[in-house]
């Protein structure tokens, strides 16, 4: 597996959390007041299998959902089923295939580090109306909240101890956005969100949902993988649910 290649972990990637609906319920708020508009057109780039996208359904908007992998899409497009709500397009971050001009706020959900950034922030420019807004929000886990997460962390660690994430959104500053965001001139006015939230869940989903993880399984390789899910199922062991703390961070600009 490389880097990057979600394909083989589309039918994981379903069982991913959602992201917090009370800091995206604040974001669209802002930027309808900001754009004067009652409705917002809005466009979930690098949307995967839809869980954000599922989330702007969720709080009344409309718009695009772009994602470049068939299998990730087509996850999406099944959840999807008999909800127009949002039209799923093939394309990148950095090459959209969406209309000049045709959105109100770009979203990207825990994807925006895989994007050449520079490209993307040209691009989401050429897309969004004028005064228009683009979103970068993640959902790391809460780890430090929970001995048992921290413990299940340390599973993953003791297997590699040189882990690199290509990231979480746990680590970024609101410096090295605002660098990534605003950097080219196209969009200013950087402002940074964050709240804690929880999901809870049964240990079989939980489990998927590191099954579903990209940079780890590339480090560890496939039998160091194998090694960290059987550690994390036996530290689980007689337990059919669990509460996974999360927290929503999110940085919004405006497009110049």
């Amino acid at each position: 597996m490389r880097h990057g290649d979600f394909t083989e972990l589309a039918k994981f990637y379903v069982d991913r959390p959602g992201y917090s609906l009370e800091v995206l319920r604040v974001i669209r708020n802002h930027v309808m007041r900001e754009m004067g508009k009652e409705t917002i057109l809005v466009a979930d780039v690098g949307a995967g299998t839809g869980k954000l996208t599922e989330n702007l359904a969720q709080i009344g908007l409309t718009g695009y959902a772009v994602e470049p992998n068939d299998a990730m899409r087509g996850e999406g497009i099944k959840l999807f089923e008999g909800n127009d709500a949002f039209r799923w397009i093939s394309g990148s971050a950095e090459i959209t295939n969406l209309s000049d001009n045709c959105a109100d706020w770009i979203l990207m959900g825990s994807s925006f580090h895989w994007t050449d950034a520079p490209k993307a922030i040209a691009e989401f420019h050429r897309v969004l109306q004028k005064g228009g807004f683009f979103t970068a929000i993640w959902n790391p886990r809460n780890i430090e909240s929970s001995k048992l997460h921290m413990e299940i962390e340390d599973i993953v660690y003791s297997e590699v101890p040189g882990m690199k994430r290509v990231s979480s959104g746990a680590t970024v500053t609101t410096e090295d956005m605002y660098e990534k965001m605003c950097g080219t001139g196209l969009f200013d006015g950087i402002i940074f969100m964050e709240a804690p939230y929880c999901e809870h869940m049964t240990v079989e989903r939980y489990m998927n949902i590191w099954r579903s993880v990209n940079d780890i399984r590339v480090q560890a390789g496939e039998e160091g993988f194998r090694r960290i899910l059987k550690n994390i199922e036996d530290k689980l062991k007689g337990m059919d649910e669990i509460d996974v703390p999360y927290k929503a961070r999110s940085w919004t600009v405006r497009a110049i």
